[in-house]
């Protein structure tokens, strides 16, 4: 039984920081751990992943945005935040995952509430 909790959404203005965790992430467990973003088209897109530790970023949030892990929280330190930004952020977790599919929303199969992350001008 696996249930992922994300929390530390919120709104800021742009150029600011948040971190959001996920808890419930046991780092053994899983092959795959990721962060996703789901805007209005409602599509889930990876952000951010980890695939035996190793570390993944979308080349659209590389340099401000990154993913870690302790104990059993996942993270996603999001900074220099942008507009674009804006949208849900979900933790996601998988324990048959491959590293080619490691941001791709299919491969996973255990996902928190979501969390909303609002960044204005």
């Amino acid at each position: 039984q696996v249930h992922l909790v994300e929390s530390g959404g919120g709104s800021v203005q742009t150029g600011g920081s948040l971190t959001l965790s996920c808890a419930g992430a046991g780092y053994f467990e899983f092959n795959c751990m990721g962060w996703f973003r789901q805007g209005p088209g409602g599509e889930r897109d990876g952000v951010a992943s980890m695939y035996f530790g190793t570390t993944t970023v979308a080349d659209s949030v590389k340099g401000r945005f990154r993913i870690s892990h302790r104990g059993t929280t996942l993270y996603l330190t999001m900074n220099d935040l942008k507009p674009e930004d804006s949208a849900k952020y979900y933790c996601a977790a998988a324990q048959e995952c491959t590293f080619a599919d490691r941001l791709a929303a299919r491969s996973y199969n255990y996902w928190g509430q979501g969390t909303q992350v609002t960044v204005s001008s």
